[in-house]
């Protein structure tokens, strides 16, 4: 203890603007990191990699361990190489977020496009929904918000076509090659269906005594809990209309109520990242989201 104050006091008198300026890039850098890492699985772990550090860093600081001390001397540089092949995905995607000057809104003429072609989007999925719903054809669509999906729409059949109604309608026919899975909806174009999701497991369709909740509306509540992306069902037995998010399945919906509640769940983060500043973006990385509301004759199970 003695030998860490005598450190500190060490470090202190010799501090200049030099040093601040130094560790105010330094802070930058780590900022900027976690901010491309933002709502990727790698945050989480990113997280966990840091407490680590910290309190490996305080036990040695504090507590003459000679053996631990060379156990982590020893590691660590086989830890600083791996870590970035653990990564490497999503520093990808990051690199490509940095590359794609549209994801940036500088240019409110691009966002404002967006929204147009957003908008565009949520209505053909909801005509086709209502008309899936209506003929009693079963399909689960999946709507990327934040999170990518990389991993679940490699496994189906990569398709890149605009969104329409009868795009999906004729993807959800029944008996045809691709009604099978689910299609996920990545900025505005379907880019592949036939995709297999992961099954719930929270227990959450125990609850309901329904027969019609089956594996389309467990898959849906499945990527809904692993993911922030929107998932739309419609139920093969009654036709009866779902969307699932955050591992809330809201049932028995209209076209409005859907298309209300598309809307609002993909638009409220457009709409903050439009407005946030740089560093209320960063640290709202570590905020908790507030659950959305429900509207009036929703049945929500969660």
């Amino acid at each position: 203890m003695q030998e860490l104050l005598s450190n500190l006091v060490f470090i202190l008198e010799r501090f200049t603007w030099a040093s601040f300026l130094d560790i105010v890039l330094v802070t930058i850098v780590f900022a900027f990191i976690l901010y491309l890492l933002r709502d990727t699985e790698a945050q989480t772990l990113l997280r966990g990699i840091f407490l680590i550090v910290i309190l490996v860093t305080l036990l040695i600081s504090l507590l003459d361990l000679p053996g631990f001390t060379w156990l982590v001397d020893t590691i660590s540089p086989a830890l600083i190489f791996a870590i970035p092949v653990v990564l490497a995905p999503e520093i990808r995607r990051g690199l490509e977020r940095m590359g794609n000057v549209s994801s940036l809104s500088l240019f409110k003429r691009r966002s404002e496009k967006a929204s147009e072609n957003l908008e565009l989007t949520l209505q053909a999925v909801t005509a086709a929904v209502l008309q899936l719903s209506q003929r009693r054809h079963g399909a689960l669509i999946i709507l990327r918000r934040k999170q990518f999906l990389d991993s679940y729409y490699k496994n189906g059949v990569l398709l890149d076509s605009i969104v329409t109604p009868q795009i999906l309608m004729q993807i959800f026919y029944p008996n045809t090659p691709l009604h099978d899975g689910a299609v996920i909806i990545d900025e505005n174009r379907i880019k592949a269906a036939a995709c297999v999701m992961p099954l719930s497991s929270s227990g959450v369709l125990n609850a309901t005594v329904d027969n019609s909740l089956g594996l389309r509306h467990r898959a849906a509540l499945g990527i809904s809990e692993v993911s922030d992306a929107i998932a739309v069902v419609v139920s093969e037995e009654t036709g009866t209309i779902s969307i699932a998010h955050r591992g809330r399945l809201i049932r028995r919906l209209d076209g409005d109520r859907l298309l209300n509640n598309m809307r609002a769940f993909m638009t409220s983060t457009k709409v903050l990242l439009q407005q946030k500043t740089w560093l209320s973006r960063f640290l709202s990385i570590f905020k908790r989201r507030k659950p959305e509301q429900k509207e009036e004759g929703d049945e929500i199970l969660s």
